[in-house]
């Protein structure tokens, strides 16, 4: 495996390996693509454990670090996907709310592993681009929203 020139780190209490697969199973053009093994001990854990998962999410090469507990995922990190209907809206925030996450507003959702995902419709973006009324609309109408409902947004859009 080539080491990509740039890459996100991801910090995991021991879950990396999991948060992976569930990742690649979840999202196209995705993959786990290496796991190491620690060669000695390390302050949160044992030789032998999984220490880093080299995996790819739509794309983006990433690196998760079964670092211990020292640090939580938070807010200010998070992947953005973009969806193109409500159906794969829909999809990736059921795979994610429903295997353990958590709903939060405006299309931001969290995995049970604690990192921050914002699913959200082209359809959203569009309308908030457009500027304007059609924007200020849209966007008061997502405002109201968990999981972002395309046929709203375009309704707001519309006026």
């Amino acid at each position: 495996m080539t080491t990509p020139k740039n890459t996100i780190c991801l910090w995991f209490d021991k879950d990396a390996e999991a948060a992976a697969r569930f990742y690649a199973a979840t999202f196209p053009d995705s993959s786990v693509d290496a796991v190491r093994h620690a060669p000695g001990d390390y302050p949160d854990g044992q030789k032998g454990d999984v220490l880093t998962v080299h995996f790819t999410v739509i794309g983006i090469p990433c690196m998760g670090l079964n670092g211990g507990p020292a640090f939580a995922q938070t807010e200010a990190f998070s992947f953005q996907v973009a969806t193109d209907t409500q159906e794969e809206t829909d999809r990736y925030w059921d795979a994610i709310v429903g295997n353990g996450g958590q709903e939060s507003a405006c299309g931001w959702c969290k995995d049970r592993w604690g990192l921050s995902w914002q699913i959200t419709p082209r359809a959203l973006t569009d309308a908030l681009a457009a500027g304007g009324d059609e924007a200020a609309r849209a966007f008061a109408a997502m405002m109201e929203m968990r999981k972002i409902d395309i046929a709203t947004i375009e309704a707001a859009r519309r006026g």
